[in-house]
């Protein structure tokens, strides 16, 4: 199948959820039914497919993000596993500015839980339609309407029920189909396999036949053609509901739920329909925008093969120490030993290999077409969020965002020799990992490490030992902090100074003020470039950036300040690139020492899950820690507590909290915002 038609098929889904809802659990039950896996790997054995790093064996939780290609009913279904844990979050975020759609996991039990909520926004963000699917009824304390209520409450979603679970806990037998008005009973001994659909049990008739009205009314909302037949009383067919809820679901109107317990393989087959039926085709969302670098007009990529080639390159991986590079297809083909350009490098590659990716496996092909998503060797320039596009066509489509460390430590090699060694690996890695910064401290002679948690450097620690064989000894975690102004200032800077026998002078006037938190840094030229000979302004405002790179009181990163050059003087024989540098930078510092300099530090929202019992202790300890209780609610025998706290007072807290309450507590951690220092 070639062209339009193929295109129609494919599915760019993604798996995404709080840690613990069973995302790799559920992705191993579709490869197994879609016959791509012929045994069903198992998280907590360490044998998920999915889960192919030595690390996520270890730990039974996903690190990195894997894509592989599965067939449903004649479906090329490509799904990108994302990860839970927070400190993992930039996987998230760049498998889900090339999807197409998403499906939403959750836990019976625990609901819409912290992570949940933010990569649900994240997705929100990119405008990717979703699905949902709560998982694990069999647990005890599943409640499956409670999570849907959440859902409403936490999440703006509007829900299309189309599952309902048959009885919870021990005593769940599998799910209701809302639109056939069946029951669908999966087979133990074929592993959920085969499954049957029989008629709704008595008791349950009208729970079932009342649900199905309530599709029809929360269809009608959104779907002008349901209300009309609705409110006329006429018959509407099976199809026009599926289409309804298709146009629903890709207009962000809906999302339609299904529910099951994915190891215990019920309620698999429905998903599968439901990606297959409702989300979108690369042809059913707009073509892809960017800029033509040459002329810095608005141009788009249509999903088509014979359009000019575009993609976007969202993940580095090191394979063996090569470089590999996950690009998602949005129009045009790519053929072995074509040369593409990347316009943001403004330099030439070489597609030396394209693979099919299936985990850590692979299949060499020889060309992909618009709406793959496919691996290729030979890039050698590209980084995570550069756009690779047919030479003759440019096009520069928009990167994608990283987030800023907020946790450093400081690494050493265990022998003089290796610090070599560990420099290579390091380069490696932080290529690989947008969010994973390296930077040599020249007063101490350390290289400091930063990343987004413990979690995350500890991995990457690990990972220098067992795939670069560089064993370090790691220091205590220090905070990443911020700084940032409290006033605005107005200040001029004159350079005037004789350097290498020359006079050099220059004179700029600048104003720097605060922005909202948040917002970033910008610096605004208010001077015309005609003012100054060729190249000059550039210069001064690369110096400012930079400038803002470290701030006044400890060095730390500047934030939401804006800088204006209100006035650049240029004197005739007199001034220099180099003295416009030095005006610049010193008169930023100067500025920012004026404007009531404050050192911000990292927040972050804290969700603790404690038996009641245990609940003052917990509070007191959060308290002890100078943080701040938001919202206390049951959710059954358990307490929920949200609080905002310090992060550079959580280290060591999974440790408390397991001794405040004789290890029945779990918390989870997520980056809030910065505040002044406390």
């Amino acid at each position: 199948m070639a062209g339009e038609n193929r295109i129609r098929q494919v599915r760019n889904i993604g798996i995404i959820a709080h840690i613990d809802a069973g995302k790799t659990t559920l992705t191993e039950r579709i490869l197994y039914y879609t016959g791509k896996t012929h045994k069903i790997g198992e998280v907590h054995d360490g044998q998920a497919t999915m889960d192919w790093m030595p690390e996520e064996q270890e730990r039974g939780i996903t690190i990195t993000s894997a894509v592989t290609t599965c067939y449903w009913k004649g479906r090329e279904i490509h799904i990108i596993d994302t990860p839970g844990h927070v400190d993992f979050t930039i996987e998230v975020e760049r498998s889900l500015r090339v999807l197409d759609g998403a499906v939403g996991v959750f836990c019976a039990v625990g609901g819409v839980e912290p992570q949940s909520e933010n990569v649900w926004h994240q997705a929100d963000r990119y405008g990717v339609p979703k699905i949902a699917f709560i998982n694990k009824m069999d647990r005890l304390g599943a409640d499956f309407k409670g999570t849907v209520e959440q859902m409403k409450e936490r999440l703006g979603a509007h829900p299309l029920i189309l599952n309902l679970p048959c009885g919870s806990e021990d005593r769940f037998r599998g799910v209701f189909d809302v639109l056939a008005q069946k029951l669908i009973v999966w087979d133990e001994e074929s592993q959920g396999s085969r499954f049957e659909m029989v008629p709704v049990p008595g008791e349950y008739a009208d729970e079932v036949a009342l649900a199905r009205e309530s599709l029809l009314e929360s269809l009608a909302e959104v779907d002008d053609v349901i209300m009309e037949k609705y409110l006329g009383e006429e018959d509407i067919s099976d199809r026009e509901i599926h289409d309804a809820i298709r146009k629903a679901c890709i207009g962000l109107n809906g999302v339609p739920v299904l529910c099951g317990s994915a190891l215990k393989n019920k309620g698999v087959q429905p998903v599968l329909e439901a990606i297959s039926r409702y989300l979108p085709s690369p042809l059913d969302i707009p073509p892809v925008r960017g800029i033509n670098p040459e002329t810095g007009q608005d141009v788009e990529r249509p999903p088509r093969e014979n359009a000019p080639f575009a993609a976007l390159a969202f993940k580095v991986q090191m394979d063996q120490g090569r470089k590999m590079t996950y690009v998602r297809i949005y129009s045009g083909v790519l053929r072995v030993g074509d040369e593409v350009l990347n316009p943001g490098k403004k330099c030439r590659e070489k597609a030396a290999r394209i693979l099919r990716m299936h985990a850590n496996k692979r299949e060499r092909i020889k060309e992909s077409g618009a709406g793959d998503i496919v691996a290729v060797m030979g890039l050698k320039n590209t980084a995570t969020g550069d756009t690779i596009c047919g030479p003759d066509h440019p096009i520069l489509l928009e990167r994608i965002e990283t987030y800023q460390p907020v946790i450093s430590v400081a690494v050493e090699p265990k022998t003089a020799g290796d610090q070599e060694k560990i420099d290579a690996a390091l380069s490696k890695l932080s290529e690989e990992d947008p969010t994973f910064r390296v930077k040599f401290d020249e007063e101490t002679g350390q290289t400091i490490i930063s990343g987004m948690g413990e979690l995350h450097l500890d991995v990457l620690v690990h990972r220098l030992l067992r795939e670069f064989n560089a064993p370090v000894t790691v220091g205590r975690p220090q905070v990443v902090y911020r700084e940032t102004i409290q006033k605005k200032v107005l200040w001029t800077e004159r350079f005037d100074r004789e350097v290498a026998g020359a006079r050099q002078v220059a004179t700029v006037v600048l104003e720097v003020a605060p922005r909202e938190r948040g917002q970033g840094n910008s610096v605004v030229p208010e001077v015309m470039a005609e003012q100054l000979p060729e190249g000059y302004l550039d210069l001064i405002l690369q110096a400012l950036e930079q400038g803002l790179e470290s701030g006044v009181l400890q060095g730390f990163p500047m934030v939401d300040v804006e800088v204006r050059l209100k006035e650049a003087v240029f004197q005739e024989g007199a001034s220099t690139d180099i003295a416009f540098r030095a005006a610049a930078s010193m008169g930023l510092r100067h500025a920012c020492e004026q404007a009531d300099p404050v050192l911000l530090e990292p927040m972050m929202s804290l969700e603790v899950l404690v038996p009641e019992a245990f609940m003052g202790e917990v509070i007191g300890d959060i308290n002890s820690r100078q943080g701040r209780i938001e919202q206390i609610e049951p959710r059954g025998p358990i307490q929920v507590i949200r609080a905002v706290v310090p992060l550079s007072r959580m280290f060591g807290y999974s440790t408390a909290l397991r001794s405040v309450t004789q290890g029945r507590g779990t918390f989870t951690m997520v980056f809030s915002h910065y505040d002044p220092i406390s």
